[in-house]
């Protein structure tokens, strides 16, 4: 049997009177980067944010490990190894780099050689460790989020759209990055640029209207332009 680290089974989720996830089944593989895809408003952030906690599923399952952690409050969720990185990027614009991670890595403070691992993956972190957050580029809050979710060793991380509004050299060296992290744990992707999707991406789930209407192999997805059209609105060469 394949070893999953995260289940997903029959999950329906609700924001206030709207029903926005109808009935979610997701398998998502131990190790590397598995993506979740979609149109604008399928569902996909509700989904992450669901997994995380931070909003409650009314139906279903959502099992970490052997773990159901339906019900479990975010903080919890958390202090099992599961990090966040949301669309607005979870940072805090009123302190450093450092106090940044600092406060990511929690009370006992950062192992010294997860911080050296930081700034071998992004330079930038290292450089302006005593600059404000608020005063970063797009690209490198963006690498201070992701730095913040790997300040300690977890063991999934759910990323939301990190490559949006970002220059193409910026986007190259994520790649890079995500490839590196991913050695050490599991990644789940929410992305529109399915360029950088397809090119991390082991397997592929596309959600639609709160619904998974597809899931497979990333690169059979990505040599398949018809599915792509009919699945995303939207071929291989739109997507930059």
């Amino acid at each position: 049997m394949s070893d999953f680290i995260l289940r997903l089974d029959d999950v329906h989720t609700d924001i206030a009177q709207y029903r926005i996830l109808h009935g979610v089944s997701l398998d998502v593989p131990r190790g590397g980067v598995h993506v979740l895809l979609g149109r604008n408003g399928a569902g996909k952030t509700t989904t992450l944010r669901t997994i995380m906690g931070l909003w409650r599923a009314r139906s279903g399952a959502v099992v970490l490990g052997h773990r159901d952690i339906s019900a479990m409050h975010t903080s919890e969720i958390a202090r099992l190894g599961v990090a966040y990185v949301p669309e607005n990027m979870g940072i805090f614009g009123g302190l450093t780099v450092e106090e940044n991670l600092r406060l990511a890595a929690g009370p006992a403070g950062f192992d010294p050689g997860r911080l050296k691992r930081i700034f071998t993956l992004f330079p930038a972190m290292e450089k302006f460790r005593d600059k404000s957050a608020w005063a970063l580029s797009g690209g490198q809050k963006q690498m201070l989020a992701i730095s913040r979710a790997i300040i300690e060793p977890r063991q999934l991380i759910l990323i939301d759209e990190p490559t949006k509004g970002l220059a193409p050299a910026i986007i190259r060296a994520m790649i890079d990055a995500f490839r590196d992290i991913a050695r050490e744990t599991t990644i789940l992707l929410v992305e529109q640029n399915f360029l950088f999707a397809s090119s991390l991406g082991e397997t592929v789930a596309v959600i639609d209207d709160g619904r998974i209407v597809h899931r497979g192999v990333m690169a059979e997805l990505a040599a398949d332009r018809d599915l792509q059209t009919r699945l995303l609105g939207l071929s291989l060469d739109a997507h930059h």
